[in-house]
């Protein structure tokens, strides 16, 4: 194989961004090799724009057709570990939209399932890793430039979507159609870079309001807090309602500190000396200079790093790295049993706030599924009844 044919299931947004970046030859070794779409009126805008590439209303049909090597699921939530697994099944790699599902117990059968079939490319699309600026935060923190984590702060609550967002279609901010609101379709990414830095916690308690702001049933502003099980703590923030937003990452360690502004900025502030040794040594009358204003260059070195953001190219990146594991083994920049903890820390930070108290991880998933299905009820007789 010299090339990777690229299935696209469901030419919506995304899926028409993906298909429009292939076709136009911007992605190295991927083609676009059919699309499948349910919608009739997708099927005569594809025979239009794309007209040598085979159209599909069922995804099966697609699979089975010789015309694709490769999957990317570009559908609602619920159906992307169904997808996958039928295309693991005949032999076609997947790449899953994120997040890799609604509930943990449905990644779970995708992620055992892909580990029977090791031959084959399981992966996600989380294109914030191939964001140079996190990865460079990645590579602060492991190397240990700032110590070990006491602390992380996020804040990002530039996700604004006004009702019109909600009212495009029944589906949306539902239960039942979407799985959950900010957590799961705005902020995936976000927690899914949390714990790739700084790692899983073991515990996080919420307080979470559902339709807040907004005529929804979902979440629509969200307040955790984690514990990392070894003092380290963190506070993770997100909505849909802050019209101007924020958008500040800290972590801070023993040895320093780093903040992240807009996605845009790193500033990192390496201590001389750990704050352990500084505790240990310094004197109050030097720690009274600090507080009186003294040059704090003492204390720390600043670095700031910029970034420039090229719309499209992280999406662009995360096909290619697929297309490289296929074709020659690159390792993969995101492994597709790599979303299960996303969707682990999403479920749990639901069902804090159901029942009221703190949850541990990993998330139980049976209860988080059987209370999942009880907002689901809730949501179908509350639908008779209007």
């Amino acid at each position: 194989m010299k090339q990777v044919r690229l299935g696209v299931i469901g030419i919506g947004a995304q899926g028409g961004t993906y298909a429009g970046f292939i076709a136009e030859g911007k992605v190295k070794n991927m083609v676009l090799g059919a699309i499948c779409d349910t919608d009739p009126e997708k099927k005569a805008m594809c025979a239009e724009k794309y007209p040598d590439v085979p159209f599909y209303d069922n995804y099966i049909d697609m699979l089975e057709s010789g015309n694709v090597d490769a999957v990317v699921t570009t559908v609602p939530h619920y159906l992307h570990p169904e997808m996958g697994i039928e295309a693991l099944k005949r032999d076609i790699h997947a790449l899953l939209e994120k997040p890799a599902g609604v509930y943990t117990k449905q990644v779970k059968e995708i992620n055992e399932f892909a580990a029977t079939k090791p031959e084959l490319t399981f992966a996600i699309f989380f294109n914030q890793r191939t964001n140079p600026l996190y990865q460079k935060v990645k590579e602060i923190v492991d190397n240990g430039e700032i110590g070990p984590i006491r602390r992380t702060n996020w804040m990002i609550t530039n996700w604004w979507r006004p009702q019109a967002y909600y009212n495009q279609s029944d589906w949306r901010a539902t239960w039942s159609g979407e799985g959950g609101g900010v957590l799961v379709n705005q902020a995936p990414h976000q927690i899914d870079l949390l714990q790739w830095i700084c790692g899983m916690p073991k515990k996080v308690y919420s307080n979470v309001k559902y339709g807040f702001q907004r005529d929804i049933v979902v979440e629509d502003e969200v307040t955790t807090i984690l514990d990392y099980g070894n003092g380290a703590t963190g506070v993770f923030i997100t909505c849909t309602h802050d019209v101007i937003g924020t958008d500040r990452f800290e972590i801070l360690g023993d040895k320093g500190k780093i903040v992240v502004d807009d996605s845009k900025k790193i500033t990192v502030k390496r201590l001389k000396k750990s704050e352990n040794e500084m505790n240990a040594e310094m004197s109050w009358a030097d720690a009274m200079k600090i507080f009186m204003g003294a040059d704090l260059g003492e204390i720390y070195e600043e670095e700031v790093i910029e970034f420039q953001s090229v719309w499209g190219q992280q999406h662009i990146s995360v096909l290619e790295n697929f297309a490289a594991n296929i074709l020659d083994g690159t390792p993969l920049i995101a492994p597709g049993s790599d979303g299960i903890h996303g969707v682990g820390l999403a479920n749990a930070i639901h069902l804090s706030s159901w029942l009221g108290k703190e949850v541990e991880l990993p998330v139980d998933e049976e209860l988080y599924f059987a209370e999942l299905n009880k907002k689901i009820e809730a949501e179908k007789k509350e639908t008779v009844t209007q």
